[in-house]
């Protein structure tokens, strides 16, 4: 069942991308595991990078397809669940890295890839 549409899809990415950005510092990785604390900072601004090139609402160039969008974070998802348990990582880390690579293959698995007008907007445009 895709219950996300494509807009939520690129809000999601965004906060996302935030909370990855943010979590090495507020739950200091570099303490930990400096890898822990540099792929999560470099996915987070991998994430940013390839939504504001996608082709949906919420970019600013329409250059990758979603699609294609999709397939990247899916294999995002499943290099931070590898990484929970390849890496060194223990604690807090590890379980960031496993709580966020199964979310985030998650939301891929619920997400619509068709953009579809509502029913509502169909009516107003007509």
């Amino acid at each position: 069942m895709k219950i996300i549409s494509p807009a939520v899809h690129g809000v999601l990415d965004y906060a996302v991308a935030l909370v990855l950005i943010a979590a090495p510092f507020v739950l200091r990785f570099g303490e930990q595991s400096p890898l822990a604390f540099w792929l999560s900072l470099a996915a987070g601004l991998g994430l940013i990078a390839y939504s504001v090139l996608t082709d949906y609402r919420n970019s600013l160039v329409k250059f990758i397809p979603f699609r294609t969008h999709l397939v990247f974070d899916f294999s995002a998802g499943a290099v931070f669940v590898a990484a929970a348990f390849l890496a060194p990582f223990q604690g807090t880390a590890f379980i960031f890295f496993l709580v966020m690579g199964f979310s985030i293959m998650a939301v891929v698995l619920l997400t619509d890839p068709v953009a579809r007008p509502s029913p509502a907007m169909g009516r107003a445009a007509s």
